[in-house]
């Protein structure tokens, strides 16, 4: 015995594509496609036993809203997602919204009818490939980018990112002592721990890498006092 469906979608081309394959199977579809913003108002409507409600952006917040609606005024309706491939979020937003599962855009018409028969057999529809990939994302989440330029600041003591700085802005070892107050020696070995720290073997790499990295941007300025004339290097 066929299914009474709905097929709602923003897409009008899918969704009467869609109803026209389901018609053909012996399903009754009452209607092919409607704005999302009146998905809930035409489902609630005509009160049919499964809906496929389609969306393009399924991980966006209040994107299941009609979902929701939707089962809190026709709790009988199951409601089946139907939208791209969607990430752990996106699935989990659609059944903690109330949907009874989610189908693939690009399914085959054989797996949204399976789909449609175990939505309304008050079963959970969701096919093993996106469990598969939901869970291991899940299980393995990807590894965030890595930040070099906040890992290599944090590497540094904010007497040496100052020094840093300066090293960037062309400042010798004189101008770095006379701007910081401390000794030539004291400043030659900040710009050695600089180089040590950073993994370079010279100023001027140790500024080209700062520049690269952001981490420039990210250390700020630095004090500022008036230069002494320049000089041999002590």
């Amino acid at each position: 015995m066929g299914v009474r469906l709905m097929v709602v979608d923003d897409h009008r081309l899918l969704a009467e594509a869609l109803a026209s394959a389901l018609k053909l199977r012996g399903h009754r579809v009452l209607a092919a496609a409607a704005p999302a913003a009146g998905a809930a108002e035409l489902v609630i409507s005509r009160a049919p036993e499964v809906c496929l409600l389609g969306t393009a952006t399924p991980a966006e917040p209040g994107m299941f809203d009609p979902v929701v609606r939707i089962k809190r005024e026709r709790p009988q309706v199951a409601v089946l997602v139907l939208g791209p491939v969607p990430s752990p979020r996106g699935i989990a937003a659609a059944f903690a919204a109330g949907a009874s599962g989610y189908v693939r855009h690009d399914e085959r018409i054989e797996g949204v009818e399976r789909a449609i028969m175990k939505a309304r057999a008050g079963e959970a529809a969701v096919g093993p490939q996106l469990l598969q990939g939901a869970f291991s994302e899940l299980l393995n989440p990807a590894a965030p980018p890595d930040d070099e330029g906040q890992r290599l600041l944090q590497m540094l003591t904010p007497r040496e990112v100052e020094v840093l700085v300066r090293v960037a802005d062309g400042e010798d070892t004189r101008l770095i002592a006379a701007g910081m107050n401390i000794a030539p020696s004291t400043a030659r070995t900040h710009v050695q721990r600089v180089l040590m720290k950073l993994g370079v073997g010279s100023r001027l790499e140790a500024a080209a890498l700062a520049a690269r990295t952001g981490l420039l941007d990210r250390a700020g300025p630095v004090p500022r006092s008036p230069r002494p004339e320049a000089g041999p290097e002590s």
